[in-house]
């Protein structure tokens, strides 16, 4: 039996009401060499524990990314999260490389999506958010592995689209030739 070839698993961040939903679905309309999935999929309240950061429900969607990528193409997950939710799970191993990329924009821009696209007037929401829209920008090159970050102040969801699947089309470039590189 030939052994399995892991993939790598891009993870999609931001805030809630930055445009990463309205982004992910216009990229799996259109994507044939990963698989998108929106990780709103599974939430159920049973999983809303922030005291362990989250901790069954992002093992729970490495669990399922893995077996989906067993059919030979990575797993795009979209959701609110970060590295440290995920590096240090045992399911970390099914992998070979994690990449994550948040969805940011400036606060005004954040602020009029969340009141006008999606209808959000709570202010612990739109406080909540915005502050994380915040700290993805201000600690995206500190987090291990880093976060890279995609601004869509001044872009269309379908460019934004464009933009992220440029770069996760180049991660997996840059992964496939670092396997194919034998080291001497």
């Amino acid at each position: 039996m030939k052994p399995e070839k892991k993939q790598p698993l891009f993870i999609v961040t931001g805030a809630s009401g930055v445009g990463k939903s309205t982004m992910c679905n216009l990229m799996m309309e259109q994507e044939e060499t990963y698989i998108v999935m929106e990780s709103d999929l599974l939430w159920h309240d049973m999983y809303n524990t922030p005291e362990d950061n989250y901790l069954a429900y992002r093992r729970l969607w490495m669990r399922v990314c893995a077996t989906i990528s067993k059919i030979g193409m990575p797993v795009v997950l979209c959701g609110c999260a970060v590295p440290e939710q995920f590096e240090n799970q045992p399911e970390r191993d099914m992998f070979s490389e994690m990449h994550y990329l948040a969805v940011v924009c400036d606060d005004a821009t954040l602020e009029h999506r969340m009141r006008n696209g999606r209808n959000i007037h709570d202010a612990t929401w739109l406080q909540s958010s915005l502050d994380f829209n915040r700290w993805l920008k201000q600690h995206a090159g500190t987090t291990s592995p880093a976060i890279h970050l995609l601004d869509t102040t001044q872009t269309t969801p379908a460019q934004a689209a464009t933009q992220a699947d440029a770069w996760i089309r180049h991660m997996m470039k840059k992964e496939a030739l670092h396997a194919h590189t034998v080291p001497i």
